[in-house]
């Protein structure tokens, strides 16, 4: 049954995809009724896993194929944690898009490549064996190719083609790291090699990958281009699946699999404290919204990788527990952006201004996330964030938890700013009628907030799948390990 639910989750959306054409052939209503119930019922059937994984279960499926690329794949609380916060946030996505896109031209490419790119996610989330990891993260950089050049605007294709090129060589010197460790192990399967110790050369090469895909500093440029998507990609790109790739295999490869050199585990919490400073700063001072929030998501991204790279429990629980609330969160507000702009066909944050007198919900709602990014309790992201710094101060990393706390303070400046120019002052800059239209799209930025919220008071219930999710983690940890980093 596990094994049937764990293939279903990849192939319910990747086979849906391809349906997709089927059902625009009937009408186009038909095209998003059929996206949206595949979605969900990829989230659905991900969430169907829990029970199984909430009691420390573990399940790995192998099909042995040649020379160590056997299909392997692996059930457990993280995979299963992972893939929940996905599919969900990605179904409420393409849910939302049926309000946002539909009139727009390309739209049966869209909703394949959207269905598609959750399907690979899936595919890498269960994935166990490192050639299949980067077949799936492959898929995922040419879907985000598609989506971020939805408009085919000749600019917009070359800021698609920028993503692409970063994410894809990024990837590829990842996979030379991979080779690296098959010509030490002869294995690509990670339940093979749990406690094994990699060259640093290969390290290198693989946190390349996963910080061209993460968009960590100096590889993040792509990510606020990327913005001249529609705000339904920017916001699957953002807090569903794709700067979320790097972060999980992060999890997966240096966390549930191998051990570091010991100096990596001093460098990677500078690489990403930096990269997360330099973010809140650039968004200190952008005017545009979309990339306002997109500076915010590298900024926030280092709090995940600052909490794996602790190696404690409670600084990987608090980064696995930040994989779901920022993703809520920064969905919601790139979701309440793309209200703003699809009503007022402006981004520019000096250009706008009280929205809050015709747009009430939409603001509420923006507020709402922005409160759970910026760590205020009781939402989601106080938690997280929280347990990250704490964390840190466990590791001994006294400075970068201290800069933990100084760049929290930065985001709540730089995301009251941008409330405060759009939603409040003055009104009479804009001379259209502007009105909260579309109820699909407005339904989704109030599920998204509402569980901003319910996910901080009823943090018990995600955390019993985080707790057991950090304990897998953590078991195989060696005495050395233990001593120098707990």
């Amino acid at each position: 049954m596990n094994e049937s639910f764990a293939s279903l989750v990849i192939l319910v959306p990747i086979i849906g995809a391809f349906t997709i054409p089927l059902f625009a052939k009937i009408s186009p209503r038909m095209r998003v009724l059929a996206a949206t119930i595949i979605a969900f019922a990829t989230s659905l059937l991900a969430m169907a896993l829990i029970p199984f994984v909430i009691g420390g279960n573990e399940f790995i499926l192998r099909k042995p194929l040649i020379l160590g690329f056997d299909f392997v794949l692996i059930i457990d609380a993280l995979s299963v944690f992972m893939s929940i916060a996905a599919s969900f946030i990605g179904a409420l996505i393409v849910l939302y898009s049926a309000g946002y896109i539909s009139h727009e031209e390309n739209q049966t490419e869209y909703y394949f490549m959207v269905l598609l790119f959750i399907g690979s996610m899936m595919g890498l989330v269960y994935s166990a064996n490192l050639i299949f990891m980067y077949i799936f993260w492959e898929i995922t950089a040419i879907c985000s190719w598609r989506l971020i050049g939805f408009y085919r605007l000749k600019e917009f294709v070359v800021k698609a083609n920028k993503a692409f090129l970063i994410t894809f060589l990024g990837a590829v010197v990842m996979l030379l790291g991979f080779i690296l460790i098959y010509s030490q192990t002869n294995s690509f399967d990670l339940t093979e090699m749990r406690g094994v110790m990699v060259p640093g050369m290969a390290v290198l090469l693989i946190l390349i990958g996963m910080f061209s895909k993460s968009a960590t500093l100096p590889l993040h440029t792509w990510l606020p281009d990327a913005g001249i998507a529609p705000s339904t990609v920017t916001s699957l790109l953002h807090a569903a699946v794709l700067v979320k790739i790097g972060v999980y295999a992060y999890a997966r490869i240096f966390c549930w699999t191998f051990q570091l050199p010991d100096m990596w585990y001093q460098v990677i919490p500078v690489i990403v404290i930096i990269s997360s400073l330099v973010a809140a700063g650039a968004a200190l001072v952008e005017t545009d919204l979309k990339r306002i929030l997109a500076y915010s998501t590298v900024s926030q991204i280092g709090y995940i990788f600052l909490g794996l790279s602790t190696m404690n429990p409670i600084g990987i629980a608090g980064a696995i527990l930040f994989l779901l609330m920022h993703g809520l969160a920064k969905g919601g507000l790139f979701l309440c952006a793309g209200i703003v702009e699809h009503n007022t066909h402006k981004r520019d944050i000096r250009e706008l201004g009280g929205l809050i007198k015709t747009m009430p919900i939409t603001a509420i709602c923006f507020l709402i996330c922005a409160l759970s990014v910026i760590g205020i309790p009781p939402f989601g992201g106080f938690f997280s964030k929280f347990m990250v710094i704490m964390g840190a101060v466990k590791a001994g990393q006294f400075w970068i938890a201290g800069l933990g706390l100084f760049i929290a303070v930065l985001t709540a400046v730089y995301l009251f700013r941008v409330f405060n120019m759009v939603f409040l002052g003055d009104y009479s800059k804009l001379d259209i009628t502007i009105k909260e239209k579309t109820k699909s799209m407005l339904f989704v930025v109030i599920v998204l907030a509402g569980c901003s919220l319910l996910a901080g008071i009823f943090v018990s219930y995600p955390m019993k799948l985080v707790n057991v999710a950090t304990s897998e983690i953590t078991s195989w940890l060696t005495p050395w390990l233990t001593a120098q980093h707990y």
